[in-house]
């Protein structure tokens, strides 16, 4: 747990989530009502959805023609399949980009909600149910993932995480978009779940490690070079 812990504490994303995840729990505390329960419950479950939705539509669409657009998912995501053992690659280097969702999510709540119940509330409640829901849903979601790539030891929990992740990223890498422990029934909810014969017939050695680019697309090549990665992924990840 402590190695798992540490790269978390390195993580930009969530050090500068920080105080808005106190600030959720100090709302929580001064307003608690039976009603913050369920907005800290809607937080948790929206950003559980979120998870699945982005790593599906955003980190594995299509991959993009224009190579400063490709650099950037290269470096959110492609990177991370290309070396998976890699703390660097673990996110992307956009570290504000979850505080800009969070604060946009935060407005689009409290516009639908001010006529119901007042601005006060309408600012309050999302503040409860992102900032500190959505954002401990979000840690978890680190934690998992972090976990499922280090070489540490692992109890029950932590091989059930692993065998499960890892399916994404040696097996099949357009199955098993969850990642947080638990959460497999969202995968099933969308038809993305893990099965063996279909993760048998798309298998392809050569392109399982770049989300089924060539490896040696000019857009990879020079997308590495970008980073000064100098050495292939299997090289690299051995």
């Amino acid at each position: 747990m402590i190695p798992t812990l540490r790269v978390l504490l390195n993580m930009g994303s969530l050090q500068r989530l920080l105080p808005f995840w106190l600030a959720g729990l100090v709302a929580f505390v001064l307003w608690f009502s039976p009603w913050m329960l369920l907005a800290l419950a809607w937080g948790v479950v929206m950003q559980f959805f979120v998870e699945y939705l982005m790593h599906r539509f955003l980190l594995h669409r299509e991959p993009p023609a224009d190579q400063p657009t490709f650099n950037e998912l290269y470096r959110s995501h492609i990177g991370h399949h290309e070396f998976p053992n890699d703390p660097e690659f673990f996110t992307g280097d956009d570290h504000w980009y979850p505080v800009r969702f969070g604060l946009i999510s935060l407005a689009i709540h409290a516009v639908v909600l001010w006529p119901f119940v007042g601005l006060e509330m309408a600012i309050v409640w999302p503040l409860v149910a992102i900032f500190a829901g959505s954002v401990s849903a979000f840690a978890f979601y680190e934690y998992c993932h972090t976990l499922a790539h280090l070489n540490v030891p692992k109890g029950w929990f932590g091989k059930r995480v692993t065998q499960s992740h890892l399916r994404h990223h040696f097996n099949d890498h357009d199955s098993v978009f969850h990642v947080s422990f638990g959460m497999g029934w969202i995968d099933r909810l969308f038809g993305t779940t893990y099965d063996r014969d279909t993760a048998r017939e798309r298998y392809d050695a050569k392109t399982i490690l770049s989300m089924g680019m060539d490896p040696e697309d000019l857009r990879l090549v020079t997308a590495r070079k970008a980073f000064g990665i100098t050495k292939m992924p299997r090289e690299r990840s051995n």
